[in-house]
C-alpha cells in the first residue's frame, strides 16, 4: 500500500479509459475528415462523463479532500456517497448533498386590508412581492 491517498479511484480510471478512446476516435476523424468519426467520438466523450458520473455515485469515486487511511485503496467504496458529499458539484446535480430543510407552509406578512376599489373582483398577495397582486374584473359577457 502507498504512503500517499493519491486519489485513483475506479470510477476515476474507467473515465480516463474511456474518455481516451473517445478522444482517439474523435482525432482520427478529425484527421480522415470523417463526420461519422467525429460523431463517435463525441458520444464516447460525452459517455466517459456519464459513466464516471454514475460510478461516483455508486460509491466507486472520492470526496473531495484527504480520505482516511483506509479509504485509500483504489477498490475501496465510499460509504458516505449516499447523503452526498459536501462541495461536490456531482452530487449537487443528482440531488444529494444538499442540507435538509424544514419545509412548511410559507406565512405572508398581515397587511393591513384596504378597500377593494370598484371593478376590482379580489386582491392577491403572491410571496416575494412588495404590492399584492390585483386580478382585475373585465365587461361583462366577455
Amino acid at each position: 500500500m502507498s504512503q500517499y491517498d493519491e486519489g485513483h479511484t475506479v470510477a476515476g480510471w474507467t473515465g480516463t479509459g474511456i474518455a481516451t478512446v473517445g478522444s482517439a476516435v474523435l482525432g482520427a476523424g478529425m484527421c480522415v475528415v470523417s463526420a461519422a468519426l467525429i460523431v463517435g467520438g463525441l458520444g464516447i466523450l460525452a459517455a466517459s462523463v456519464l459513466v464516471t458520473w454514475a460510478l461516483h455515485l455508486s460509491g466507486w469515486g472520492k470526496p473531495s479532500g484527504p480520505r482516511p487511511r483506509g479509504q485509500w485503496p483504489m477498490g475501496v467504496r465510499d460509504r458516505t456517497v449516499r447523503d452526498g458529499h459536501p462541495d461536490c458539484w456531482g452530487c449537487r446535480l443528482a440531488g444529494r448533498g444538499r442540507p435538509k430543510t424544514a419545509a412548511g407552509p410559507q406565512v405572508l406578512p398581515e397587511r393591513v386590508s384596504e378597500a377593494v376599489p370598484e371593478g376590482v373582483s379580489e386582491v392577491v398577495a403572491v410571496a416575494g412581492e412588495a404590492e399584492p397582486a390585483v386580478a382585475e374584473a373585465g365587461p361583462a359577457g366577455r
